[in-house]
């Protein structure tokens, strides 16, 4: 166990001083808060430029319609639109030309915009909005009914399902089914993502050790076994120290520049929301707040992220001994495809069994797919948020245990044979001699 560890703290701690780590681990947190920051902060930046819209109205009848905002002036004409056309095809100003040819109650399709580019949907959803609102107010008055739009608008509900979670004690905990998704798919795709990343690094750093004869050197002194599993666990666990560090600076960088520029963003979010017809989404309330916290802690994120570690565990030893005995049959890494994708093909596969099971966490494809180890650690974590039996979750990382520690004797095998073996093409007839030596 003493060589193991030795193992382990050398591939740690050459990996973690390389400076393509430390760019990478401080670099990513940016990028994902750049990612989220940057496009509010860039919406919420005006030029000032105001686009002329005019307007051809052949019913006469939307000159108290179409009103000017911040973004567009409409200006009602009475030319013909090939004159417009030719007059303000360079003009930078110029932002389209509305025609409306016929009466929209009756022919909403009487409408159109020209523009020598394509017109944008900011003016088109604008346009559209204020057009529809008059068109309905018209339509409503048309029938002659007192309070008519008084009595539809009261007649609008939309319906807000509360989920509500029983809780073992008793205690209702109120749920969120959007929530539950979002948690799951990101969950699952995180440990999709360290599997295919590190997986690939165990096999890399194989190969590179054996076409440099390093690891000649290397196996006078341990087994090929405890090499492979000290490789495989100090890469693991630089995974981890790389996921936490993400995690950890990410949440800083956001709260950071998200306190900058929160609160002009939703400024500006909601001018632009009035600006384009639309109903205004006003800020968060204080209750709504409550709810959103309410929905939180509907969530057993202590289990969650418990579980994540040992999924994220059991996913990756299993999978990283393969790639290890796969990196010590091959001579090069260009060798290592063709024995790679078989590999590979059950991690996309469990992707995809994620997405639908995410529609169904109960259903047989969810339940099959949670117990098979290639794509438990994967689908578990789309379930978990909706809640699996205690019994459902032990069977399946007892399932993944066992299945680890069988591919780990079978990769074993083949990473003592092939680690030494050198210009031979190996093939999977091969390998499967190995494992019976």
């Amino acid at each position: 166990m003493s060589k193991i560890s030795l193992i382990i703290k050398r591939e740690y701690t050459t990996r973690v001083m390389k400076k393509s780590f430390i760019i990478l681990t401080f670099l990513t947190p940016v990028v994902f808060a750049g990612m989220i920051m940057i496009p509010l902060w860039l919406s919420s930046i005006k030029d000032g430029t105001k686009k002329h819209i005019f307007v051809i109205d052949q019913t006469h009848s939307y000159n108290s319609v179409l009103k000017n905002n911040d973004s567009y002036v409409f200006d009602f004409v009475d030319k013909p639109a090939d004159e417009i056309r030719k007059k303000n095809d360079k003009n930078e100003d110029f932002g389209a030309l509305l025609i409306i040819s016929g009466d929209l109650t009756k022919n909403p399709k009487a409408v159109a915009l020209y523009s020598s580019e394509q017109v944008n949907m900011e003016l088109k959803d604008y346009v559209s909005g204020l057009l529809k609102n008059y068109v309905e107010e018209q339509k409503l008055a048309s029938h002659n009914i007192p309070n008519l739009k008084k009595m539809v608008e009261e007649s609008r509900t939309d319906i807000d399902i509360t989920t509500v979670k029983w809780g073992e004690d008793g205690e209702d905990k109120v749920g969120s089914a959007e929530l539950a998704l979002g948690i799951g798919m990101i969950s699952a795709f995180m440990i999709y993502m360290f599997i295919v990343i590190y997986g690939a690094q165990v096999m890399s750093g194989v190969v590179q050790e054996k076409t440099s004869r390093i690891v000649e050197v290397i196996i006078s002194s341990v087994k090929p076994f405890e090499l492979m599993m000290g490789k495989i666990i100090g890469i693991a666990m630089v995974g981890l120290t790389q996921f936490f560090l993400w995690v950890l600076l990410t949440v800083v960088i956001s709260t950071v520049v998200g306190s900058f520029i929160g609160g002009k963003v939703d400024v500006d979010a909601l001018q632009q929301a009035n600006s384009m017809g639309m109903q205004a989404t006003p800020a968060a309330s204080p209750s709504q707040v409550q709810e959103l916290v309410a929905m939180l802690n509907g969530f057993d994120f202590a289990q969650i992220v418990v579980l994540f570690v040992l999924y994220f565990l059991g996913g990756y030893l299993l999978y990283a001994s393969l790639f290890a005995a796969v990196g010590s049959a091959v001579d090069s890494e260009t060798d290592t495809q063709q024995f790679s994708l078989p590999l590979t093909l059950p991690i996309i596969f469990a992707i995809y069994a994620a997405i639908y099971s995410a529609q169904n966490p109960d259903g047989p494809l969810a339940l099959w797919c949670s117990m098979i180890p290639f794509t438990s650690p994967i689908v578990m974590m789309v379930r978990l948020p909706f809640g699996v039996p205690t019994w459902q979750i032990i069977l399946s990382l007892l399932i993944l245990l066992l299945s680890f520690i069988g591919t780990t004797w079978m990769a074993g095998k083949i990473y003592r044979t092939g680690i030494l073996m050198y210009g031979k093409k190996v093939t999977w007839k091969e390998m499967c001699k190995w494992v019976k030596y």
